[in-house]
């Protein structure tokens, strides 16, 4: 397998009242041909914001991209002019939204949403954008599609919108999707058909995945891969494995050992991170996690971690006491 997207250095800053805010701090992660690599963390983190600059959808003029590169299939996209991004958009790189109700037009139907990528991308119209667009509601299992292109976002459920939006991400068969928390808003019942679905297309149709989550159980079943971020940095990286398996951050640490298991008593007491998440215009000058951290030390404060190679291949922390953490529970 191939590099097919590579984020280098990127920095993303916004301007606000109480001074600018760098959402996203000279991150740097990449996505092979046909693989699913997720990114985790925190609201505020700068999950969502990561993917937003790759598609360069950074609300302007708050909002800017100010360093780094974007590279994909060997074009670095930040160079692109808004006309050949707009080639890219849907067409080689699509993105599932958060909240589909409000990322879906409610005046217009089903099948205009749908068709309208369709003409654009492709050049189909008529008959043909038409079948196509029931064969994508089909494959993403809404039943009776023809009958459905006619109707409006409103006469979904949650479920069938969340479907109806992966549909229009493979609707021009792109290399890459984008899903960001694409199961926030769903029962624990139809998060599961949902993240099954996406796995099961994207071993059909061979295209890769970042999946942008919260939900380390989500992580834990459908990633390959594994960035964790913290304050607009990933702080650590992995296989999905070795990272369940061995975690090197005391952050990463945190949010396992803040997820109940099945396989512990349930007496069991979940540890909680303690203290909030720091306030993006005012970092310390060390690592963002240490006021929060039980392994600090004088370093932490005054030196910011790189990461470094710990553990296995591709495993990689930044942490100035990753050797002290605990092994935590193997996978099983």
């Amino acid at each position: 397998m191939g590099v097919l997207l590579e984020v280098r250095s990127l920095t993303t800053e916004f301007a606000t009242s109480g001074g600018v805010v760098r959402a996203v701090d000279g991150v740097s992660w990449d996505v092979q041909e046909g693989e699913t690599v997720a990114l985790v963390g925190e609201s505020g983190c700068g999950k969502s914001v990561s993917a937003l600059s790759v598609m360069r959808l950074v609300a302007a003029p708050a909002g800017r991209i100010v360093g780094g590169q974007v590279v994909f299939k060997g074009r670095d996209l930040l160079q692109l002019s808004e006309e050949d991004m707009r080639r890219v958009r849907g067409r080689e790189i699509a993105m599932i939204f958060q909240e589909p109700m409000t990322s879906l037009n409610p005046v217009l139907t089903i099948g205009r949403q749908l068709t309208e990528g369709l003409e654009i991308h492709l050049g189909m119209s008529g008959a043909g954008a038409r079948a196509r667009a029931a064969e994508l509601l089909g494959m993403v299992g809404i039943p009776d599609p023809e009958r459905r292109l006619t109707q409006y976002p409103h006469q979904f459920s949650g479920g069938m919108r969340q479907r109806m939006m992966i549909a229009m991400a493979l609707a021009c068969e792109p290399s890459l999707i984008l899903a960001d928390e694409p199961t926030t808003a769903l029962d624990v019942t139809i998060q599961a058909q949902i993240l099954e679905l996406l796995k099961d297309l994207s071993r059909r149709l061979g295209v890769a995945m970042l999946i942008i989550t919260h939900n380390l159980g989500v992580v834990a079943r459908y990633a390959d891969r594994v960035n964790v971020m913290y304050a607009g940095r990933i702080v650590e990286r992995g296989s999905a494995r070795e990272l369940y398996a061995n975690p090197r951050h005391p952050y990463t640490l945190g949010l396992l050992k803040s997820v109940p298991r099945l396989d512990e008593p349930r007496r069991a007491r979940l540890q909680p991170i303690e203290g909030q998440p720091p306030d993006l215009t005012r970092l310390p000058p060390g690592c963002a996690f240490a006021p929060r951290c039980a392994f600090r030390v004088a370093r932490c404060a005054a030196e910011r971690p790189a990461l470094a190679p710990v553990g296995g291949a591709g495993h990689l922390t930044a942490c100035w006491e990753a050797g002290r953490l605990d092994r935590a529970p193997a996978l099983r």
